[in-house]
């Protein structure tokens, strides 16, 4: 362990084995995981269909790159598309932080590329949108900057579900307001409808680009497909990384045609991105979380329900807050200790992130220990 960046507070654990919604340690002890790799492996541990489309693909072929024509990336842009609110073209990325960089180049490509000199995004205070300089630019939240400025110049902040405080930020060099639906980061704090249309209504009045950010909330994680569903949003960009490739390193950014027409040949790329492994495995993704939607809501229900005794409940589908009055990294250790996996976010917000296909009974399972851990039983 002494070669790696100490960039990582691990906890005392290692993982071995992955089977549904349980992870196993060296020791062959059992833990219900309500983390699910920050969201990531949203059909559970070693999902057969998964393992199965995943070994079938990297018999025959890995990696050609981009420079070739790949039919499976079209085939999972066609899918991702057909999901989008009206008809997108895709860039495939490997992570989050890449798909907001994608939309941040894309946003500014378009209005150079109709002659207007705007160039700013605006995006909100207690915001996550990635590490690299652009997403961490657009990020609000300045614990992430803490020795790495200056960061980029051209993006501003506004309070989140304020909505007449964001008007006030927006210049004339203002080319798209980047939000999240719900801040997972800074503590998944939900935007309040009323909040959510008036972006929308200013965004087209001012003709802005209106980008929603959902690397955590994509892929069913809130029950609808993409979280903007809820409130009938219609962006002009949306970045997806996270549950997109169940545990497989996969992201992308769709954008409607006409923004997506900015791109031109060399104007962006990726050497590994939507490569065959990655794009065969969301395929299957994205046809297994569309059979499961419906459960995702009414679990995330039941979750939050069994919840609210404990204290203030929030979020939406399966992303769901637990606020507590005290700090709660010591929880977190002590629900390790129990056999639970749940994280420590903005200090006092326990956060469920459990993969999609958890069940009324892991809920109870969970919710014993969690009590005994919060009563000091």
């Amino acid at each position: 362990m002494g070669y790696l960046m100490e960039t990582y507070k691990r906890l005392g654990v290692e993982f071995v084995k992955g089977e549904g919604v349980y992870l196993y340690d060296r020791e062959g002890r059992r833990y219900l995981d309500f983390i699910s790799g920050i969201g990531v492996v949203s059909l559970g541990h070693c999902n057969r269909v998964l393992v199965e489309a995943l070994t079938e693909q990297a018999k025959r072929l890995w990696h050609t790159s981009n420079l070739y024509e790949n039919s499976l990336q079209e085939e999972l842009a066609r899918r991702l598309s057909e999901k989008f609110w009206t008809k997108a073209k895709v860039f495939f990325t490997n992570s989050g932080t890449e798909s907001v960089e994608c939309a941040i180049k894309l946003t500014r490509k378009f209005f150079y590329e109709i002659g207007e000199k705007r160039y700013r995004i605006l995006a909100f205070k207690n915001s996550f949108h990635g590490r690299t300089f652009g997403s961490l630019s657009a990020t609000g939240q300045e614990k992430f900057k803490r020795g790495f400025r200056p960061t980029l110049k051209g993006f501003d902040f506004a309070p989140f579900n304020d909505k007449d405080a964001f008007k006030r930020k927006i210049k004339r060099e203002t080319a798209g307001i980047l939000l999240e639906v719900v801040q997972g980061e800074g503590g998944v704090i939900p935007a309040r409808e009323e909040f959510l249309k008036e972006v929308e209504r200013v965004c087209k009045e001012e003709g802005l680009l209106l980008i929603v950010d959902e690397v955590q909330t994509g892929v069913g994680r809130t029950g609808k497909f993409f979280a903007y569903e809820h409130f009938n949003l219609k962006p002009d960009i949306v970045t997806l990384a996270k549950g997109l490739g169940g545990g497989f390193p996969v992201g992308a950014c769709l954008a409607r045609e006409e923004v997506a027409k900015a791109f031109k040949i060399s104007d962006h790329g990726s050497t590994f991105g939507g490569n065959f492994l990655a794009c065969k495995v969301a395929l299957k993704v994205v046809e297994e979380v569309e059979k499961i939607l419906k459960e995702v809501s009414e679990v995330g229900e039941y979750l939050k329900e069994r919840l609210r005794p404990y204290g203030k409940v929030r979020g939406l589908g399966l992303m769901v807050g637990l606020e507590l009055r005290e700090d709660c990294s010591k929880v977190v250790e002590r629900l390790l200790r129990e056999g639970v996996l749940v994280n420590c976010t903005a200090k006092r917000v326990l956060r469920f992130l459990p993969p999609l296909i958890v069940k009324r009974e892991h809920v109870d399972e969970m919710i014993k220990v969690l009590d005994r851990v919060l009563r000091g039983g």
